[in-house]
C-alpha cells in the first residue's frame, strides 16, 4: 500500500509536542509591529498549543509526525 502524503502546508505550521498534542506559532507577529506594545510582541514569541477540537484534523494532515 502506498504511503500517505502529508499536507505540506500543515507540516510547515505544526510540530508534534511531547505530550502528543501539536505546537503552533502565534499570529500577528509579521508586520505593522510599531503600533504593538513590547509586552504584546514578547508574549507572541512563545509557541501555543493547538486547541483540542482541532488536534484530530491536524493528526489527519500529518500522518507520520
Amino acid at each position: 500500500m502506498p504511503k500517505i502524503k502529508s499536507n505540506s502546508g500543515a507540516a510547515k505550521r505544526f510540530r508534534r509536542s511531547a505530550s502528543g498534542g501539536f505546537k503552533r506559532a502565534q499570529s500577528h507577529r509579521r508586520h505593522i509591529l510599531t503600533k504593538k506594545s513590547t509586552k504584546r510582541k514578547r508574549q507572541l514569541r512563545d509557541a501555543a498549543q493547538v486547541h483540542g477540537a482541532d488536534v484530530r484534523a491536524v493528526n489527519r494532515m500529518l500522518p507520520y509526525s
